[in-house]
């Protein structure tokens, strides 16, 4: 199977109240333990590559590449969305769906609403043409993300629904109070605001900043209609821990195998977790 845009089945997420699992990669082992581990399960993934760190992926071609290849390889059959992560601007997103890239998103959250809007809609006419699925965003998620630190900024109902109308995007992260990066204490989402947003738009949402909200606020979220969830922090937190574990359990080896394969474990282990705890896993 080839790599596949999300829009389908994240509308079939949202109307039976599941979630589809987005994890980002941060180099080969990432892209391998993630696709490994969702055909393990059955389950539709969404692998993501942030804007900011494509280059240091080797540019948008090379992410196609190696996850198109892992995809045939493995001889995947359940649904691989390769996706843009924050796309910095309409070029970056243009070069990311002629790349090959099967979904992405622009993030012009930055920009006042108006501006926003005119431009998530230059997005979605170049997208839709290709069969590229958009994702947008409105307000601000929080937190720090590949270095870059921003403030919370709950998203308006009405900007919510000026978006989705007036672009035709396929899903909208909506900022309703998670943050990128670790949390500081206990996070607490804008529930009240959520359902409004969700009823009103009647569009799959998504949730950024999902590693570290608990598992109850997550469940409500989904049923609320958060129909794909961001993981990213807490696959790099186990990649960390496992890398410093295997030098501390053999602190004079330099092999990289023995190294880095306790590390690709735990990645797997974690998408596993995430994809059961957003209950996607099915046969297809």
């Amino acid at each position: 199977m080839g790599l596949v845009p999300m829009t389908e089945l994240v509308k079939e997420a949202k109307q039976k109240h599941y979630a589809i699992a987005q994890f980002n990669i941060n180099g080969y082992q990432w892209a391998q333990a993630i696709i490994e581990a969702a055909q393990e399960e059955n389950a539709p993934v969404i692998l993501a590559a942030s804007d900011r760190v494509i280059d240091y992926l080797g540019g948008f071609k090379m992410v196609v590449t190696l996850v198109r290849g892992l995809v045939q390889t493995l001889n995947v059959t359940n649904p691989v969305v390769l996706h843009l992560d924050h796309g910095q601007s309409v070029a970056r997103c243009f070069a990311a769906i002629d790349a090959g890239f099967s979904s992405v998103m622009f993030d012009g959250s930055k920009y006042p609403i108006e501006k926003n809007i005119k431009l998530t809609k230059q997005v979605v006419d170049y997208a839709h043409l290709k069969g590229v699925s958009v994702e947008a965003e409105v307000g601000s998620v929080g937190g720090v993300e590949d270095g870059i630190t921003g403030g919370i900024q709950y998203a308006r109902l009405t900007d919510c629904c000026r978006m989705v109308e007036e672009t035709q995007i396929d899903a909208l992260a909506a900022a309703l109070g998670s943050v990128h990066g670790a949390y500081h204490g206990e996070p607490v989402l804008g529930f009240t605001e959520m359902l409004e947003i969700s009823q009103a738009t009647n569009i799959p949402l998504v949730l950024h900043g999902a590693s570290g909200i608990p598992k109850e606020q997550i469940k409500k979220a989904i049923e609320l209609g958060h129909a794909k969830i961001n993981i990213n922090t807490e696959l790099n937190q186990v990649w960390a821990q496992a890398v410093k574990a295997s030098f501390m359990k053999n602190p004079e080896s330099y092999n990289p195998q023995a190294i880095l394969l306790p590390a690709k474990e735990a990645l797997g282990k974690v998408v596993k977790e995430k994809i059961r705890e957003f209950k996607n896993n099915r046969v297809f």
